[in-house]
């Protein structure tokens, strides 16, 4: 937990009950009104309705009528070494760990691998998933590849200096990312892997692709190395976690818990100590326990030697997937924190906002909304949005007095944990809005800048996305064991919270570019029979448990998809819908549940809302599983070997998912 700051905890702050409480009732977010949603962006809508107004639409947030509803029979949560889905649906693997994604890539052998086979073929566990049409049959799927589990990837593994060299440059090789050409099967919605042909946009990016450092802070003395004297080219990208991608269709890659992949931070200049230790880098041993040892084959990842070689690492990465030769470009105006993702959408005027999470027990969210506008079809303008604009992080206020919030999650007197918000400028630019600190240092060291500025401390923060029927923003806060009954606010309730929750954010005049806010907690995960869960006012014996949600994405009609990672009620983790309106709005269903040890991430509802991916990460991940006493077998069965894999699935008569 590096935030030792003494940042005042939601409850510190509480300001005087609002004097309209009735604004936010529930966790309905009054009366918002809906808008047609479009890929990218959220078109602009009237101004949030005065809250002792009527509804100035049928279809509003939190009441109203459904545009749609959810018509499939819930998973039961189950410890299965398979990938379940509801009745009616089908599922198919479209690519997994070691497949070849470039055309001269060997085919995999378990037993036989090497750097140069992994570097071109499909990496290791794969977490953000995202698709870009070619036409209607089809596409590219940009995948991310998180981290790696060497314990499961070779025979006889051990950590520290005797593990093989080549090893260490497999590992290297399995992150980063892949790009690969996927087609439909048919005119159904599953899809597979192209293996025929050019293939001419399949790609790798790995902890070693030379990647720009662009934006205020490129070419900072904070950023260079001896291998890099002008601070402007990286080396690879590392724990990228979750993302998003920007209305020019590139995509945005977020690097997660890249502090883990460093040594010797125990050697570098005082003055940079606490900037480790707030970052979560060890600052008193040498070689942290388990550490991949990538120092061994590249000296850079030894602090002790280049200092700075850690600050290149913790940025946004934008990629081209339509260009595989065109270098990856990191993103410094973005801030420097554990990125889980970056989801853009336009303000009312046309700038480019990015909403982003940063997954540790409490840390922030943060907004960046671009100085221009974007302009359709003019690329070259566009590609240099993320690099001038403001930098925000997020201040949460509540409605309900102190002593209402004990920490057992209990609600209110008002019905709803609910309240205000403001989104407070960090940096623009050359200039910083955080005193002491330059705007080069606010951006290398955003979380320290956050400290400063009061931030709210939430429960590990991670995938931020916004709806495209309603507009409003929601975040998967994942869990936060940390929190104690005596810090407990009312954005973060419960005391202990191992099951997560869910927030969502309506901004004023429902405008992306907006200082002010409102938010609510729709649902407080967990045991249906625990009184410290919420499921937005429905019955809660007709909802399916749900643990630690993680990644969130959205469908035409606006039900919110949520993917969990760490299922903390003992079953496998799995993919949950809801719907965010009318009667049924907060009715949790489970769709599928992923295979004994892994997580579900993803994940991605189609264009032609035919088809659901998923990216099921580190199947069999369990405590002494090994090679040669596997923990799963998915996908292939039998007796081989787990691998990371992204699947698919589809209705089985073509209908729409969730219908």
């Amino acid at each position: 937990m590096p935030n030792s700051s003494e940042n005042p905890y939601f409850q510190d702050i509480l300001t005087d009950v609002l004097s309209r409480r009735g604004a936010l009732r529930a966790g309905a977010l009054g009366a918002l009104v809906a808008t047609a949603g479009v890929t990218g962006a959220v078109a602009a809508v009237p101004a949030l309705a005065d809250p002792g107004d009527p509804a100035p639409d049928a279809q509003t947030f939190g009441g109203g009528h459904e545009r749609g509803g959810l018509r499939f029979t819930p998973v039961a949560p189950n410890s299965a070494d398979a990938l379940t889905v509801a009745d009616g649906y089908a599922s198919a693997v479209v690519v997994r760990w070691g497949d070849p994604v470039l055309p001269d890539a060997p085919a995999f052998d378990f037993d036989n691998q090497t750097a140069a086979a992994q570097a071109r073929q499909f990496g290791y566990n794969c977490d953000f998933v995202t698709f870009f049409p070619l036409g209607r049959e089809r596409g590219l799927l940009w995948v991310n590849h998180e981290y790696t589990d060497e314990n499961l990837m070779f025979r006889g593994w051990t950590s520290g200096d005797t593990v093989p060299l080549e090893q260490i440059k497999i590992g290297l090789a399995a992150h980063g990312g892949s790009v690969v050409e996927i087609e439909r099967e048919g005119r159904t919605g599953q899809w597979k892997l192209v293996t025929r042909g050019r293939r001419r946009y399949n790609r790798r990016v790995t902890a070693q692709t030379p990647i720009r450092i662009s934006g205020p802070a490129a070419g900072s003395p904070l950023l260079r190395t001896a291998a890099d004297p002008r601070g402007v080219t990286a080396y690879g990208t590392l724990n990228n976690c979750a993302g998003g991608t920007t209305p020019w269709r590139t995509v945005l890659t977020g690097e997660e818990n890249w502090n883990q992949y460093f040594v010797g931070g125990n050697g570098v200049p005082e003055a940079q100590k606490p900037y480790l230790t707030r970052y979560g880098v060890s600052t008193t041993v040498a070689i942290p326990a388990g550490n991949r040892r990538f120092d061994r084959v590249e000296e850079r990842f030894d602090l002790a030697k280049h200092p700075n070689e850690i600050n290149r690492f913790g940025w946004v990465v934008e990629v081209d997937p339509f260009d595989p030769d065109a270098r990856p470009v990191k993103r410094t105006a973005l801030g420097r924190f554990a990125h889980e993702g970056a989801t853009t959408t336009l303000t009312r005027d046309g700038r480019v906002a990015v909403y982003m999470g940063d997954d540790g027990r409490f840390e922030y969210i943060y907004k960046f909304v671009s100085d221009d506008r974007y302009i359709p079809g003019f690329d070259r303008h566009n590609r240099d949005l993320l690099d001038e604009g403001t930098l925000h992080v997020a201040v949460f206020t509540g409605d309900s007095p102190a002593a209402e919030i004990d920490g057992t999650g209990k609600l209110p007197a008002d019905g709803g944990f609910d309240g205000t918000g403001k989104w407070v400028p960090l940096v623009s630019g050359k200039k910083s809005f955080v005193d002491g600190m330059t705007a080069e240092e606010v951006l290398v060291y955003t979380r320290v800048a956050a400290d400063k500025a009061g931030a709210t401390k939430m429960d590990r923060p991670e995938d931020i996305e916004r709806n495209p029927v309603n507009g409003a923003i929601y975040a998967a806060l994942t869990n936060n064991t940390n929190r104690t009954a005596a810090n407990a606010d009312e954005a973060n309730p419960r005391a202990s919270n191992r099951h997560g929750h869910i927030l969502e954010i309506a901004e004023d005049r429902n405008d992306a570019g907006a200082r002010t806010f409102r938010w609510a907690l729709p649902l407080v995960c967990g045991d249906p029979n625990d009184p410290g869960t919420y499921f937005a006012g429905y019955d809660k014996t007709k909802v399916s448990p749900i643990s630690c949600p993680d990644n969130v994405t959205f469908d035409a009609e606006g039900n919110l998809w949520i993917a969990t990672d760490g299922n903390a009620l003992g079953k496998n983790d799995g993919l949950f819908a809801v719907p965010l309106a009318g009667p049924e709005r907060g009715h949790v269903r489970q769709f599928l549940t992923v295979p004994y040890g892994a997580e579900t991430c993803g994940p991605l509802i189609s264009p032609d809302q035919l088809s659901v991916f998923v990216a099921v990460q580190h199947p069999g991940e369990i405590t002494g599983a090994t090679p040669d006493n596997p923990a799963s077998h998915w996908p292939d069965g039998g007796t081989t070997q787990p691998r990371p894999s992204v699947a698919v699935a589809w209705h089985k008569q073509g209908k729409k998912i969730g219908s």
